[in-house]
């Protein structure tokens, strides 16, 4: 009686078990982008009874036969999340390497509503490099001039890490995180890369070994936010050190002597930033030290900002002399190390690596193993220096060189779609990474070169690479589309009325063309020059040149006007009028 009320409760409980668990499966993801499914079993375990019967075996003489599983999705439909998408359509996946002008235009613009848009970049904001030299001495804060890349509507997903290598079979970047150097995955059914270039040293002694050192470093790049705000703390510094009573007359001079290195219009701009530094503001707080000033512009060719027209070259020298800032043409740095100051105390009476040394030994030891910094020049001079700025060419990033993509000229080669060769249209390169292989002319790497480009590709994928359904499995083995005409963006603004105006303005094409918008470069407020002499837009084809007011203006406005955020459009402002009111911050922190 008791085993047959035993089988009759277990039978019952058996069918619950098998109507609850009996389609049961669990997803899950290896590196992202990939999917994997798999689904479990359920094992009998086998209990005897007083009987001798298992139970078991006792159910399954008297169980109602389960129903079977229900069919489950397969991987191919499955979101990144583990989705069925049997009502949505997955979107193809672009995925955009870097923040920096091409790579932020591209993100901005691609539409959403056809693509899954993801960036990975190092850098979590876009930024403003025209106004970064303002920064580096107090003109305008850090963060008015950057963009946030999570503020972009309807982003897909961010990472910040850098990738170090790419697998084109398998369409997946191979990324490491930033912070705790972790190792990620990222599919792609579109990859632009936009991760431009990094300050090059042309591996002259010293300078990398230098610059490494952060902010106590006294050689210093500009490419980045970090790279401003090291070179700020270590102006005040310098001014802070210079200004304290027990330091020599040669360290005094040393440590405000600046050196910057390189001709181009960031390098100029910034000595003439850090002329108005002077001027303005070290001479009202730190009075004593205003005539001890140098400042040095190291160039290696025959002339400043090469591609100016000679004459605006010539007279941007011109004005910088009159400044009394020191130019070095035809002059090479050849080496950066360390020197000793001439004491007058005597040296060590016994050697340091003795124990027998007295507290008077040590301390003239401590004394004369004082070190300073020495620039070295390939005419044979050298001049000490508390801060070099060097700014003197671009080389490729690691990841150029570990991606297996064919490069030229250490860039990446492309066709005049943008595209590179042998990837069937999937993947793209623009900006400083890249280089069209039947250009006769190399682009320069520019900003606004990187800026129209990013227009380009995303115009081509918005209206039509869309129509090509890259996630069909039939078009696996198929080459993207040519794309059609596309209007050149040849106004620097976006917006409805100029992308209308565009279209009035410049040739339609289905190949990228480049339009040249001319070049400007400033003195603060004492000049600057404008450069119209190939500008392909609506304006005379003249060299000019304009100094004071106008100059001012004309720079400030045009930059102010490409801001992106309506923050930025107000803080900009506010930060230039206190500077003009009040002076430039010195805190140092």
């Amino acid at each position: 009686m008791l085993a047959s009320l035993v089988t009759t409760a277990l039978a019952s409980s058996s069918r619950r078990v098998s109507q609850v668990c009996g389609g049961v499966g669990r997803s899950s993801r290896g590196p992202l982008g990939s999917r994997t499914l798999w689904s479990t079993s359920t094992r009998s375990r086998t209990i005897p009874n007083t009987a001798g019967r298992s139970f078991a075996a006792a159910a399954a003489s008297t169980a109602v036969p389960a129903s079977p599983p229900p069919p489950r999705p397969s991987a191919s439909s499955l979101t990144p999340r583990g989705v069925p998408t049997n009502f949505v359509k997955a979107k193809p996946r672009i995925v955009i390497l870097g923040s920096g002008w091409g790579g932020y235009t591209v993100a901005k613009r691609l539409d959403k509503t056809k693509y899954d848009v993801r960036v990975i970049s190092p850098a979590n904001h876009f930024l403003f490099t025209p106004l970064l030299p303002s920064t580096a001495v107090g003109t305008l804060e850090f963060r008015a001039i950057q963009e946030p890349i999570r503020t972009i509507p309807h982003l897909g997903k961010y990472y910040q890490a850098k990738a170090h290598g790419l697998d084109s079979v398998n369409k997946v970047v191979h990324c490491e995180g930033i912070f705790k150097q972790n190792h990620f995955d990222v599919a792609y059914d579109y990859l632009i890369v936009s991760a431009g270039n990094k300050t090059n040293t042309f591996g002259i002694p010293g300078i990398a070994a230098k610059e490494v050192r952060g902010d106590r470093s006294s050689v210093l790049f500009l490419k980045h936010l970090y790279h401003a705000r090291a070179i700020r703390n270590r102006i005040l510094e310098c001014f802070e050190r210079a200004s304290a009573n027990n330091v020599t007359a040669a360290e005094r001079s040393r440590l405000l002597s600046f050196i910057v290195v390189g001709g181009g219009p960031t390098s100029c701009e910034f000595t003439t930033e850090l002329y108005d530094f002077i001027h303005d503001d070290v001479s009202q707080w730190y009075p004593d030290l205003q005539d001890e000033i140098q400042l040095t512009l190291v160039e290696a060719g025959p002339g400043l900002l090469p591609s100016f027209h000679q004459s605006l070259s010539a007279h941007y020298l011109q004005r910088l002399q009159q400044r009394k800032v020191h130019v070095k043409l035809d002059t090479a740095v050849t080496g950066v190390h360390d020197a000793y100051f001439p004491l007058n105390e005597r040296a060590p009476t016994t050697s340091p690596n003795t124990n027998n040394r007295n507290k008077e030994s040590d301390w003239e030891h401590e004394k004369i193993g004082r070190t300073y910094t020495v620039a070295k020049f390939n005419d044979g001079t050298e001049l000490p220096f508390g801060m070099m700025v060097w700014s003197a060419g671009l080389a490729p990033v690691k990841f150029l060189e570990d991606c297996g993509l064919p490069l030229k000229r250490g860039r990446i080669e492309v066709d005049e779609y943008l595209r590179v060769p042998g990837s069937q249209g999937r993947i793209l390169a623009i900006g400083d990474n890249a280089i069209i292989n039947k250009e006769e002319k190399v682009l320069p790497p520019t900003a606004s070169v990187a800026e129209q480009q990013g227009y380009y590709i995303s115009d081509c994928f918005n209206n039509y690479y869309d129509q090509f359904d890259i996630t069909r499995t039939d078009n696996i083995n198929k080459d993207v589309p040519l794309p059609g005409n596309v209007v050149p963006a040849l106004l620097p603004w976006e917006g409805k009325v100029f992308e209308f105006l565009n279209r009035f303005l410049s040739k339609h094409s289905p190949k990228f063309e480049y339009k040249n918008r001319g070049s400007m470069a400033v003195m603060g407020f004492g000049g600057g020059v404008v450069d119209n002499t190939n500008s392909d837009l609506p304006v005379p084809k003249v060299a000019s040149s304009m100094s004071g007011l106008a100059a001012f203006i004309m720079w400030r406005s045009a930059y102010w006007t490409k801001q992106v955020s309506y923050t930025n459009k107000i803080l900009i402002p506010m930060y230039w009028f206190k500077q003009m009111v009040f002076g430039r911050d010195i805190s140092r922190f």
